[in-house]
């Protein structure tokens, strides 16, 4: 962890990266990655390799592994991305408002490395009514068991 860490609620340093280190990561991307998780992208409907995943694990965010949500609350929404009604932790994901085509709704960005992640919408499953759908590129899937990307050397462990 850095010296000046800022910790979530389930112990990951939410230190944003440094400008080096970001570009790093960056350098590491798809076109369609940057697309997505730089610029706001969307990766078109049932398309992206998440989509169908069902096994045990936790995805992370694509640019700098923060844990964003646990496979426990994933469901089918039927909308072609996958969809989530719970983030790993709620100080892992920032809403911010969207305005973009003429729409109002809620981007989800990283809360570590502020990459987009996709948007959340008030039409979920219970018990939080909510649901992310989320861009599958903007993710990678760690499954049960597995060590945590840790392309920041942080240290970040689920424990």
């Amino acid at each position: 962890m850095t010296d000046a860490a800022t910790l979530s609620t389930a112990g990951f340093d939410l230190t944003p990266p440094t400008e080096a280190e970001r570009e790093r990561l960056e350098a590491n991307l798809t076109a369609e990655e940057a697309r997505v998780l730089l610029h706001h992208g969307t990766e078109a409907p049932f398309c992206g390799g998440l989509l169908g995943e069902k096994s045990p694990g936790v995805y992370g965010c694509r640019l700098c592994g923060l844990p964003l949500f646990k496979h426990e609350t994933k469901f089918e929404s039927g909308t072609g991305w996958p969809s989530f009604y719970a983030p790993f932790a709620e100080d892992h994901v920032v809403g911010v408002r969207d305005t973009s085509y003429g729409m109002v709704r809620i981007e989800t960005r990283c809360a570590r490395c502020d990459s987009h992640q996709g948007h959340v919408f008030p039409d979920g499953p219970a018990p939080t009514r909510l649901r992310y759908c989320i861009n599958s590129v903007s993710l990678q899937f760690v499954k049960a068991g597995a060590p945590l990307p840790d392309p920041l050397h942080r240290g970040d462990k689920i424990t």
